[in-house]
């Protein structure tokens, strides 16, 4: 069957394989007009700004298949303190934590659960509404950057005032129809800006598949624990929630504890599994959009896949846009084996050239036969892509690889089974 792929209102280089349509996302009854004039058969929702404005509810509601959580379901992501609340009602393990809406708030809890914390804009910040205040210097600073600079608007009207955990971060993603879930392999993505996790948090910087850190019992915990009680909950609580579960997850001494929820694949994670699923996406969410699963687990190939991210100058801030990227392929590629360029923040100028046109500009992923082999794929075509100011982490997947070798080597020993597993639902 010959499929038509439309996307809304996408870049530059997916004109390639899709119709793009100049609809921006928040255009929901355009968007919903649009489905309905074409007699689309699944729409799948990418970014979290429609969910939050409740593109899924228009489109239920003319009977129009689509994959993505309702807008009350994806409060798990749109606001944080909903997400707290729900898990500390639910006995979802997660740190302790207080809810702020002033300065003179803030602080007081920040000093009751005892610095270091991390403060959570309640609202979407496209990832960077997250800051860490590790003494009263930078206690305060937070306060005044929240409150008084309003640097996230309405989103940090309320502030979630969270206990610093200490461990290993991971991402833990699962696709649900409401009822059931199919686990996808594990991934771990790099926030900060800087290599050795300096800098400010971005929305992403690079990610690899496996996680190389998670063990299978651990993965079992985590769903287990997590990601099945939380679709129950959804549930029983009259929210049904149908889409992509992911839990942001830090391996704490204490066991696993969720750190936040996304209601849509993470990016770059998103790249770094796709590449890895042997399934069909499409058959897949349609399947979900319809409330049924027909299969109980998700088939990945084996090996690795890395992503590592190019960003603008001036990213996380204001990025410096309008440069042109040279060492793309006219269409936007590299035309070298096992990578694939996603292009996140590009456009066309009137000469054909690919220009910078957003914070973080393209995503160089690699699969290999195992990290070490994807990473150089994709540091490989990384390095040959330039613009002026371009920022990119150089230790993506550094030390977990280190660490495999350190295993191989017998220097440190561990059971066959830990080792990175997809839990089977």
């Amino acid at each position: 069957m010959q499929r038509e792929i439309y996307c809304a209102p996408g870049s530059a280089a997916i004109g390639s394989i899709a119709d793009r349509v100049p609809i921006p996302v928040d255009q929901i009854e355009r968007l919903a007009d649009f489905a309905t004039e074409l007699q689309i058969d699944l729409t799948i929702v990418g970014p979290e700004q429609p969910l939050a404005l409740g593109v899924v509810d228009a489109f239920v509601e003319r009977g129009l298949p689509i994959f993505g959580p309702t807008r009350e379901a994806a409060q798990l992501e749109t606001s944080k303190v909903f997400a707290k609340q729900f898990m500390q009602r639910n006995a979802i393990p997660t740190a302790r934590a207080e809810v702020a809406e002033s300065a003179e708030q803030m602080v007081a809890a920040a000093r009751g659960i005892g610095l270091p914390v991390a403060l959570k804009a309640d609202g979407l910040a496209a990832g960077k509404g997250v800051l860490l205040a590790h003494d009263e210097s930078e206690l305060e600073h937070a306060a005044a950057v929240f409150f008084e600079k309003r640097r996230f608007g309405e989103a940090g009207d309320r502030v979630l005032v969270e206990e610093f955990l200490v461990g290993q971060e991971v991402s833990f993603i699962a696709l649900s129809d409401g009822y059931r879930l199919l686990p996808m392999a594990t991934s771990k993505d790099y926030k900060r800006i800087h290599e050795d996790d300096r800098g400010p948090n971005t929305g992403g910087m690079g990610a690899h598949s496996p996680s190389g850190i998670v063990s299978g019992q651990v993965a079992r915990t985590v769903f287990e624990n997590v990601l099945q009680p939380t679709v129950e909950a959804m549930r029983s609580e009259g929210t049904p929630f149908v889409g992509v579960l992911y839990a942001g997850i830090m391996l704490t001494q204490d066991g696993p504890k969720v750190l936040e929820f996304n209601t849509r694949l993470g990016d770059p994670e998103a790249q770094a599994l796709l590449l890895r699923l042997e399934d069909d996406l499409a058959d897949v969410l349609a399947a979900g959009a319809l409330g049924d699963f027909v299969r109980s687990r998700l088939s990945f190939r084996s090996g690795a896949s890395a992503c590592i991210v190019l960003a603008a100058g001036g990213y996380p801030g204001e990025p410096e846009l309008g440069a042109v990227i040279e060492g793309l392929d006219p269409q936007g590629s590299s035309n070298e084996a096992d990578v694939e360029v996603f292009h996140a923040g590009t456009d066309l100028d009137d000469e054909g050239r690919f220009r910078v046109a957003g914070g973080r500009v393209l995503n160089v992923c690699a699969v290999g036969t195992g990290l070490r082999d994807a990473l150089r794929k994709a540091y490989g075509v990384a390095e040959r892509i330039s613009w002026p100011g371009r920022q990119m982490r150089p230790d993506i997947g550094r030390q977990v690889v280190a660490a495999g070798e350190l295993r191989q080597s017998g220097m440190i020993r561990i059971p066959r089974e830990l080792l990175d597993e997809t839990p089977r639902s």
